[in-house]
């Protein structure tokens, strides 16, 4: 077969040396003209942009377990947070350079500067942390990420200037019009050599872009291009970002570029595969060299035919499994309708905006949501990737897959929900393998709430693997080469860099969460220690809680927390004796913070209870006797002592009786209203259950009626907020029924009167008719025949039978 000008193929793809493809990383439109090229060229060496180090890795791109997308992850020795990344997917025409190779036993190299280079290159600089972004390439490129370190910005997007050079003004669509939209017939090297004009017009314009590390990564790719024409001649094909074309064809001495590579930093660094993600590959990630639409890209280049027809009975199936009604006449016209855009748009194929537009007018009614859903699942896409285990990793990452397979537990990139019965060994093996990732930073999976159930023998967890955990994971294996080992040793670190009480009871409490025996004693020594400094009874009672939440676990997971309740009764004590001198002389912010403290050990004290040993006494007796201190001290504020009140009131350690009479002492005339308000406030407010106590005692009411009525004009606007915000607290049933109390007036809720007082909803005597008709419905559910209840004595006699045939 010969081309357009009558040279055959192979002759014509090398006359002006090595064959140059340039590309746009991850274009499936590229990725199909390099297959192709690559085809009728047949080269004898393969060269691919990318980190030089990572040549040995080429060939487990044929393993059977290897499938994209997947990255190149080089993170240095020392530093393993310094990290960066190469994407790959099925549709990058670098993997398919690669897969080329490999399937045709042709020598595959990558020929960018080493990564040891390229992670040393921002170590000096001012670090910040940041998504994935592109360093120093100004067009879409598969280019490192330095995690952690400020990156160039891009100043020149090419795909840009060229879209709006041809009256685009969106580059996407430009570029599905000219390269995603072209078929592989006719010359297969001409879209690189047009590829090719258009960067070098564009570089005479603007130079480097304003990135002068492209000029050492190209001299470093000039050298590896002349040694392999030395070894191939002229039968080299390079892989390339269309950007660097120009330069790579440019004439240049082998001394003027090994004198640009002379003196650059160098750290020492290792390389892997690791799995990826599509929505990493795309621009919203943060990832710069990124698409907008991955999972489109990959679906063009999968189809083998009819792609529109395809893509949209993708999209019939996904809002199928959302429940929505969509037919085979949906999609048929969905079709005709992209189709009918694109003609009238001028385009020579429907586009992802025609297909989106049929798809929202067609198959979604016009409504963004279930729009939003196919963007999300299927334009960008949730496909992670997988790599052979076969591949470099360090220890601690082989350990985590090995308890990933034990349990069952595999990563998807697919946010989802995780419901775990710690009961069951399965399940409490997962709960400690997340606890222990959690501890070393590696956050997989995110705790939430576990919804109908408050025991401690549930847990719910968020998972959703990303592919920058890879790092953390990396990073976290300077600790050991276990999941155990190395949670154990971050533990013990952490229990002795902590700077305060709080951190320590919250390290004490993840410990447990986690499993980890032989870290436990060495916080337990640091939290001592820091009760032991620490005089803040804040600070005290904040830590109270999270020691005794610890000590809940010991039940499920069958660990000894004797040493954790022995801590937290000492602390308890010293909460005691601390609390009623810090309660004194406070301002209205910092008394209602020690209210809430108060309640957080009132709490933490009920569950410590029953757990302190017999040498720490009766905690609950001390901790009232340290409440009814609060009540009598007028230097407390009103808020806290109300709230003493309520306590111990709740508790049974107070009569209402007793309980009236302090309030009426606070509501009395010598009281300050703003003093009497907060008492109130800390009496019935706080989300404490206050409006129904106020519901069923008549007195309490009463008294607050009262004192509200009598408060003087000057200070009745101070006090209105304070009171506002205490009763707007209340659901709205209880503030409805508050108000016909009050509007009743006293004396309306007593026995004698209810039944005939015009309650709203309540009758003056029993409705017997609709009594009777309970009776069919309670005998059906108990399973009974008419003559085993009722002897025909009325409702009251049956409902009674039926009563106690149900006991």
């Amino acid at each position: 077969m010969t081309g357009v000008e009558g040279v055959p193929p192979r002759e014509r793809a090398y006359g002006d040396g090595p064959l140059l493809l340039g590309v746009r990383h991850h274009g499936p439109g590229s990725a199909r003209a390099v297959r192709a090229a690559l085809e009728a060229a047949r080269p004898q060496v393969v060269l691919i942009e990318g980190p030089s180090e990572a040549d040995a890795l080429i060939p487990l791109a044929a393993d059977e377990d290897m499938r994209p997308p997947v990255a190149l992850l080089a993170h240095a020795v020392d530093e393993p947070g310094r990290s960066a990344f190469w994407p790959l997917a099925e549709f990058s025409p670098e993997w398919v350079a690669i897969r080329w190779a490999l399937e045709h036993q042709v020598p595959a190299r990558f020929i960018d500067l080493p990564a040891t280079h390229t992670l040393a290159w921002g170590k000096d600089e001012p670090s910040e942390p940041s998504e994935p972004s592109e360093p120093s390439e100004p067009v879409e490129a598969t280019e490192p990420t330095e995690t952690g370190t400020t990156v160039e910005a891009l100043r020149v997007d090419p795909l840009a200037a060229l879209a709006e050079a041809a009256g685009y003004d969106d580059p996407e669509r430009w570029w599905e019009d000219v390269v995603e939209h072209r078929g592989t017939g006719g010359d297969v090297f001409a879209p690189f050599v047009v590829l090719g004009e258009a960067m070098g017009a564009l570089r005479e314009a603007y130079g480097t872009g304003g990135h002068d590390r492209d000029l050492v990564r190209e001299a470093y790719m000039r050298l590896q291009m002349r040694a392999a024409q030395k070894e191939a001649g002229d039968g080299v094909a390079v892989v390339c970002g269309a950007w660097h074309v120009p330069a790579l064809r440019e004439k240049h001495t082998a001394t003027a570029d090994r004198a640009l590579l002379k003196g650059l930093p160098k750290v020492r660094a290792d390389m892997t595969w690791v799995p990826w993600t599509h929505r990493r590959l795309s621009r919203v990630s943060g990832y710069g060299a990124g698409i907008d639409s991955p999972g489109w890209y990959g679906h063009l280049f999968g189809a083998p035919d009819r792609p529109v027809e395809r893509w949209m009975t993708k999209v019939a199936g996904l809002l199928r499994e959302e429940d929505r009604i969509v037919s085979s006449a949906h999609v048929i016209e969905a079709v005709r309708l992209a189709e009918t855009l694109a003609a009238m748009r001028g385009r020579p194929l429907p586009g992802l905006t025609e297909t989106t537009d049929a798809v929202q007018a067609v198959m979604c009614e016009g409504s963004d949501v279930p729009l939003g859903l196919v963007h999300d699942r299927l334009v960008v896409g949730d496909v992670l990737g997988e790599v052979p285990e076969a591949a470099p990793a360090v220890p601690l990452q082989r350990d985590l897959a090995r308890i990933q397979r034990k349990l069952r537990l595999k990563p998807e990139a697919l946010e989802r929900e995780l419901e775990l019965d710690l009961r069951k060994e399965n399940d409490a093996g997962r709960s400690l393998l997340l606890h222990r990732l959690r501890l070393l930073r590696i956050e997989w999976g995110e705790p939430m709430a576990s919804r109908g159930s408050t025991g401690t023998f549930r847990e719910t967890w968020r998972l959703c693997w990303e592919p920058e955990l890879s790092v953390r994971v990396a990073e976290a294996g300077v600790w050991g080469t276990t999941v155990l080992s190395a949670a154990t040793a971050k533990a013990e670190a952490d229990a002795v860099a902590a700077q305060s009480l709080a951190d320590v009871t919250g390290l004490a409490e993840r410990c447990l969460l986690a499993e980890l025996p032989d870290a436990l004693p060495v916080v337990m020594r640091a939290l001592a220690d820091r009760a032991a400094l620490d005089a803040d009874v804040g600070h005290l009672a904040q830590a109270l809680p999270a020691l005794v939440r610890s000590l809940r676990y010991g039940d499920v997971r069958a660990t000894d927390t004797h040493a954790l309740a022995e801590v937290a009764a000492g602390l308890a004590e010293r909460v005691f004796v601390g609390l009623p001198p810090a309660c004194a002389a406070l301002d209205a912010e910092a008394a209602e913070e020690m209210r809430r403290h108060v309640d957080a050990v009132h709490g933490a004290v009920a569950l410590l209870g029953e757990t302190a040993s017999e040498a720490h006494g009766d905690l609950r007796a001390r901790w009232h006797s340290v409440l009814h201190v609060l009540c009598g001290r007028d230097t407390v504020p009103g808020v806290i002592r109300g709230r003493a009140v309520r306590l111990l009131l709740d508790d049974g350690e107070l009569a209402q009786d007793d309980a009236a009479r302090l309030m009426a002492l606070v509501l009395s005339p010598g009281t300050a209203p703003a003093d009497a308000a907060a008492w109130i406030e800390g009496f019935v407010g706080g989300g404490a259950g206050g409006g129904m106590l106020l519901v069923h005692d008549e007195r309490l009411l009463g008294l607050v009626d009262a004192w509200l009525t009598g408060v003087p004009q000057e200070a009745f606007t101070d006090v209105l907020p304070l009171l506002r915000r205490t009763f707007s607290a209340y659901e709205p049933g209880v503030r409805r029924t508050l108000g016909e109390l009050v509007r009743r007036g006293p004396g309306a809720r007593t026995g004698a009167t209810a039944a005939g007082s015009g309650i709203p909803g309540f009758a003056t005597e029993l409705a017997i008719e609709r009594a009777d008709a309970v009776l069919p419905v309670l005998r059906l559910l108990l399973g009974l025949d008419e003559a085993d209840t009722s002897d025909g004595a009325g409702s009251t006699t049956g409902i009674n039978d039926l009563a106690g045939v149900g006991r």
